[in-house]
């Protein structure tokens, strides 16, 4: 009798530890890495050859996953900063310098064809970028690459 009442004791540890999960805080959220992969695979390549999969949005920020199969085109955002964590893959980050070709696509959203005069930085998996409001940026990927990026409204 008295063994089987201590098999209890463990199953019930499980159960109190899979109710304390259940019971997350509000605003928590976890995204496992096999979850992020998985938006990455499943977002469709636009002519820019990147596919971007726009996870969660809360208040002035907001978890996009983005998977680039080529260059992207220079960006510069008048009030959002970026906060880019490389998943998988290689690439060139360029950031600042003159934009070539810059229109403005978007309220407060330019791009263009590249960047003259930048600073390169290698990107790899585990590196993060935290890329301020009003600087130009461009990510030169030569085979594949997966991010994810915290944009954060500046306003």
């Amino acid at each position: 009798m008295k063994r089987s009442s201590l098999l209890l004791i463990p199953c019930g540890l499980v159960l109190l530890v899979s109710a304390v999960r259940a019971a997350d805080p509000d605003g928590f959220v976890a995204y496992k890495a096999a979850e992020l992969q998985a938006h990455a695979k499943a977002a469709k390549l636009d002519e820019n050859k990147a596919g971007v999969d726009r996870v969660a949005t809360w208040g002035n920020h907001g978890l996009m996953v983005v998977r680039r199969e080529g260059d992207g085109a220079v960006e510069t955002h008048a009030t959002q900063v970026d906060v880019v964590t490389v998943i998988s893959g290689k690439g060139t980050l360029i950031v600042g310098g003159t934009v070539v070709g810059d229109k403005n696509t978007a309220p407060g959203e330019m791009r263009g064809k590249s960047i003259t005069g930048g600073v390169r930085t290698p990107m790899a998996a585990g590196d993060v970028f935290h890329i301020p409001a009003k600087l130009p940026h461009q990510m030169l990927v030569p085979k594949s690459l997966v991010v994810q990026v915290v944009k954060v409204d500046s306003k």
